[in-house]
């Protein structure tokens, strides 16, 4: 099985996530992203290589950054360590400093005992597969062994957290005066910084989920639990709460009513907001496959094309840098401003977000009305051959029945999984009752044909 997944390399710490392994990961990369015209450059003028450090506040993260740091100072690359931060904030330190790459250790919306390590490369991207793929190659190949003042020094990046509140602060359209926030930091990487952010933008703030133990990363509350969340708005009268996971590169949030508003609706209002400024490139928004259909029918209505990619961040990502596209995401709150991020970032989102009640002097709820979310049913139908889910001509012929009798009131999507055997069968239709019908029918037509 590959080392890395969707998004790094994730697992139980000191279970299959070790620190030998993290230190020979470390290793590795400072073999393969230490190459190139801009690193033999630096070391021809007699300068080692730099990298970045981040992690969010696991317990466990101040044993694997610290392998992370050893692996590449071993190697001859100078660590600046930041400490606990938001994964957006490793990549903009990246870039910022003009580090050769960095590595972000966190295991985002998972729980505690989980730990994962990113990695990414100059100007803070996220890596290619081809790239991931030579790393691992790398793990059981030669190591870089410099002695002497070659070896790399591990400092403490004193001012990150005041690098990137500067950025983001920098980056909004309109200061955020007069709206009560309520942050929910998921005691996570966010507990500091998200706070500091949005007082400084001018936001009065309530914050809950802030009090990390090194255990309670995402227990209950965050973008995955909502419902604290929502309590606190309506019994305080907020105006809104904003919702982060484990690492902050999600935004999720709620009205004043409680009511959730997801990355599609975010999206949405982002994405009219930035064309209304110009600053929507294309007049486009790249969106995955599952985003709902009342996205797209929101966007039409407001000459904005939207650009479909496959499941995941780093898809959206491609086709953003493909296309030369500002604004991409998913429906689960990764949303990516291309103007001022590499990647998701929760509370870049999440001020963007209230920037613009704050310029149209409007409620949360008035600006989502934009969108209107279609009942979506997602069912994973397991144990089943995958492999033969787009040539089975008896489920082809399902999905086309199906989506032939929703026309244009609903949507069918069957898409098998990229790491296990079973299908993901969705299905978006005008009510629940007949979303539920649809994909229920098609539930057990996959079940009959592709059973292993």
């Amino acid at each position: 099985m590959p080392l890395f997944g969707t998004d790094g390399v994730r697992g139980l710490a000191n279970g299959s996530l070790t620190s030998d392994l993290a230190l020979t990961l470390a290793q590795a990369t400072a073999v393969v992203l230490g190459q190139g015209r801009t690193a033999d450059a630096r070391r021809a003028a007699g300068k080692r290589l730099s990298a970045v450090v981040a992690r969010d506040p696991r317990v466990s993260g101040e044993f694997l950054a610290a392998a992370v740091s050893a692996g590449l100072a071993s190697s001859g690359v100078d660590v600046y360590d930041a400490g606990v931060l938001p994964t957006p904030a490793a990549a903009f330190l990246i870039a910022d400093i003009d580090a050769d790459f960095g590595v972000m250790v966190s295991a985002s919306h998972n729980p505690a005992p989980d730990n994962g390590i990113k990695i990414f490369a100059r100007g803070g991207v996220k890596l290619p597969d081809v790239v991931e793929n030579r790393i691992e190659e790398a793990m059981s190949g030669p190591k870089l062994q410099p002695t002497g003042a070659a070896v790399g020094r591990i400092r403490r990046f004193a001012d990150a957290e005041d690098r990137y509140v500067v950025h983001l602060l920098g980056s909004l359209p309109h200061r955020l005066d007069g709206i009560h926030v309520v942050l929910d930091c998921a005691h996570g990487a966010a507990s500091g910084v998200s706070p500091e952010t949005f007082r400084d933008a001018g936001a009065q703030v309530t914050v809950i989920g802030a009090d990390p133990d090194g255990w309670n990363i995402n227990d209950g509350v965050g973008s995955t639990h909502l419902g604290p969340l929502a309590e606190t708005v309506v019994r305080l009268g907020a105006d809104v709460g904003i919702a982060h996971d484990g690492d902050a590169d999600r935004c999720l949030a709620v009205d004043a009513a409680g009511n959730i508003v997801d990355g599609d609706q975010l999206m949405a209002i982002i994405a009219v907001s930035m064309k209304e400024r110009g600053h929507l490139a294309h007049d486009t928004l790249v969106a995955t496959v599952m985003s709902n259909l009342g996205l797209h029918r929101a966007m039409n209505d407001h000459g904005i094309t939207v650009l479909q990619t496959a499941v995941g961040d780093r898809y959206v990502l491609e086709g953003m840098n493909e296309g030369g596209y500002s604004l991409g995401g998913e429906q689960s709150g990764h949303v990516i401003m291309s103007e001022f991020a590499t990647t998701g970032d929760g509370l870049l989102t999440g001020l963007h977000l209230v920037a613009e009640m704050a310029r149209k002097k409007a409620t949360l709820a008035e600006l989502a009305s934009i969108m209107t979310v279609y009942p979506q049913v997602l069912i994973n139908v397991k144990d089943v051959d995958r492999s033969r889910a787009a040539t089975d001509v008896e489920v082809q012929a399902a999905v086309a029945a199906a989506t032939a009798e929703l026309g244009d009131s609903g949507r069918v999507l069957l898409r098998p999984s990229g790491t296990e055997q079973l299908v993901r069968v969705m299905v978006e239709a005008a009510d629940e009752a007949t979303a539920r019908r649809h994909a229920d029918r098609l539930v057990d037509v996959v079940r009959e044909r592709l059973a292993l």
